[in-house]
């Protein structure tokens, strides 16, 4: 689990306004935060409003608790690969990659009862979600954003503000102590990247380890740094439930990555 503040980095950055949104979106809160001139203008809310649009959409094609959407259809057999939404076929592929570079430690066929296993592309889902959602904030001249999804950040900013040194808007971001909750193991400062954080401090073992067909219920975490929150998230949960062989995926195919185990 990661927190963040809004604080800035350094005492030189003029103060700029600042806005947060919040909604309940895949299940999870979704809060938008955003700094810059225009937090307030009509052009900020069309492009959050354009944000939670598309999360929302992702959850109408994903949702393994809605009984009406693509995902859930797909497995009861009531509809084609060919009839659901794009995006599911592109899901497929995504798990299929995901798994060839984790070194098999990250699958998209979870455990689905009665022993069998099932197409649920969760695990990738809503990092993706995010990265899309994201488009729609880039658009805002002059303003910085991060999108915390239950816990997972997205922060980026217009092409127009510099990633560092004056004028820059980072964000500081604490990943959680796993074994204390109450406190914050280590910061982070960011303009642009993803942070994701896989472990069983917050929902106990509800990471599946496709190599030994077990959930993983020992204590800590791994958080994962990088340019997407699709691949963060997809890192963190392999490196987590994953072994050396994992380890050793992730050194020779994520060199834009960053890893920390608590």
């Amino acid at each position: 689990m990661t927190t963040m503040t809004t604080r800035t980095v350094s005492s030189v950055v003029p103060p700029v306004g600042r806005r947060a949104w919040v909604e309940q979106v895949m299940g999870i809160p979704v809060s938008i935060h955003l700094r810059g001139p225009e937090v307030d203008s009509a052009a900020a809310a069309r492009a959050v409003a354009g944000a939670y649009s598309t999360l929302r959409g992702m959850d109408v094609v994903f949702s393994t608790y809605r009984e009406d959407s693509d995902v859930i259809r797909l497995r009861r057999g009531e509809t084609t690969l060919e009839e659901c939404s794009p995006f599911v076929r592109e899901a497929l592929g995504l798990g299929e990659l995901a798994e060839r570079r984790t070194g098999g430690a990250f699958t998209t066929l979870l455990p689905a009862g009665e022993g069998d296993l099932a197409f649920d592309p969760t695990g990738l889902v809503k990092g993706w979600a995010v990265d899309l959602a994201a488009r729609e904030l880039e658009t805002l001249a002059g303003t910085s954003y991060c999108i915390n999804a239950g816990g997972d950040l997205l922060i980026g900013a217009h092409a127009d503000l510099p990633r560092s040194g004056p004028g820059a808007l980072p964000w500081r971001v604490g990943i959680e102590d796993p074994r204390d909750r109450t406190s914050i193991a280590t910061t982070v400062s960011l303009t642009h990247g993803a942070v994701a954080t896989s472990g069983t401090a917050a929902r106990g073992a509800h990471l599946y380890d496709p190599v030994t067909g077990r959930h993983v219920g020992r204590p800590g975490s791994v958080t994962v740094i990088g340019p997407t929150l699709v691949w963060a998230d997809i890192w963190a949960t392999a490196l987590f439930v994953g072994g050396e062989r994992a380890r050793e995926a992730f050194l020779r195919s994520a060199p834009d990555y960053l890893s920390t185990a608590l």
